[in-house]
């Protein structure tokens, strides 16, 4: 399929999934997980109109960004290790993986502009997933305030693999709450405006249940 068929048939998904849920379209952005596919159909996304593409590898975002450089804004969704940030920080805008002070502080060192970083939250629990325990949160918050260089845009997490729609939609649920916590905080460096959650198999869901940013790879570009 074509992505440009693949975007439009997203793009309905999404309109129903708002219309639903009472919001504006307009306030979701779809990221365009391109790990898994060539640099040429990473083109033919922005040659769509999907200027958001999300790696979660050094080398692969290098990769593409060296054919694509300014015409896509770049996140970086993958766990990132603190040697390997020295490698993307001047071409990523958004890091959507912040889950540890050594991280934040290599990130705010490295840096020449703001980075839009993300806190992934482990919401489900899962020893399998990364991010912090939603209890510490606030917490690891306070302790970034004199990173100046690191914006926390917003919070990111991953819904447990599962058919139960329940299981997924309190995962969800439970990130906007604690979005609502961090915002009534009034942090200048963390306004928590947005909320990365959604991928392709539950981001109608995400969206029902407030995702800003949704991360489609599969259904979208392959």
């Amino acid at each position: 399929m074509k992505v440009s068929e693949n975007f439009s048939a997203i793009r309905e998904k999404i309109d129903a999934a708002c219309k639903k849920s009472g919001r504006n379209s307009d306030e979701v952005t779809i990221v365009a997980v391109t790990k898994y596919v060539t640099t040429e159909r990473a083109e033919e996304a922005v040659e769509t109109g999907i200027i958001n593409l999300g790696e979660n590898r050094d080398d692969g975002l290098i990769e593409k960004w060296e054919t694509l450089k300014e015409r896509a804004i770049w996140h970086f969704i993958g766990t990132l290790q603190t040697r390997k940030v020295k490698n993307i920080i001047d071409k990523v805008s958004y890091i959507h993986s912040l889950d540890r002070l050594s991280l934040a502080e290599e990130i705010n060192k490295r840096a020449e502009k703001h980075i839009s970083c993300f806190i992934q939250v482990n919401v489900s629990g899962e020893n399998s997933k990364h991010g912090i325990n939603p209890v510490d949160v606030i917490d690891f918050i306070h302790n970034l305030k004199n990173l100046n260089k690191i914006k926390i845009v917003g919070l990111m997490t991953m819904a447990p693999l599962t058919d139960d729609e329940a299981s997924i939609r309190k995962c969800f649920r439970g990130l906007k709450e604690l979005q609502n916590e961090v915002q009534a905080l009034q942090l200048e460096y963390a306004p928590c405006n947005e909320l990365s959650m959604g991928m392709s198999n539950d981001y109608t869901i995400a969206i029902e249940e407030g995702a800003t940013i949704v991360r489609i790879g599969t259904s979208l570009v392959g």
